[in-house]
């Protein structure tokens, strides 16, 4: 019998400074798991994905993630108490309602990763 189960799926997150990085986001309040061979996961809760020390040309500029959550508010003021945006000179953006139904904010990581941290509306 054959098993196409997927228990998991991650992203591989660059880093153009990998140091820098993997401490930004322990400071945001992710768990850094592990850390070896120029890749460290990251865990907050069941969410995860992998930051990786390798960054090809302009790739962290167009790269971008979603975290779907429970309450933005929350997590816009988290990320707004945290002082990463001063400590790591990133940009955070206010709260907006989107037409596709959900309200949300962005987060930029100090390689220009940009996170879009959302949560649906009715």
């Amino acid at each position: 019998m054959t098993n196409l189960n997927i228990t998991e799926i991650k992203a591989f997150v660059p880093a153009r400074d990998y140091a820098l990085s993997r401490q930004f986001y322990q400071d945001l309040g992710f768990t850094l798991a592990s850390d070896g061979g120029g890749v460290a996961y990251f865990h907050f809760g069941e969410v995860s994905f992998l930051l990786q020390d390798h960054c090809h040309e302009n790739l962290a500029e167009h790269f971008m993630m979603h975290i779907l959550v429970e309450d933005v508010a929350t997590w816009w003021t988290h990320v707004n108490e945290s002082g990463v945006a001063a400590r790591y000179g990133v940009k955070v953006t206010e709260l907006v309602i989107q037409p596709w139904r959900m309200k949300e904010f962005c987060l930029y990581d100090p390689s220009g990763v940009l996170w879009r941290i959302a949560q649906n509306i009715d």
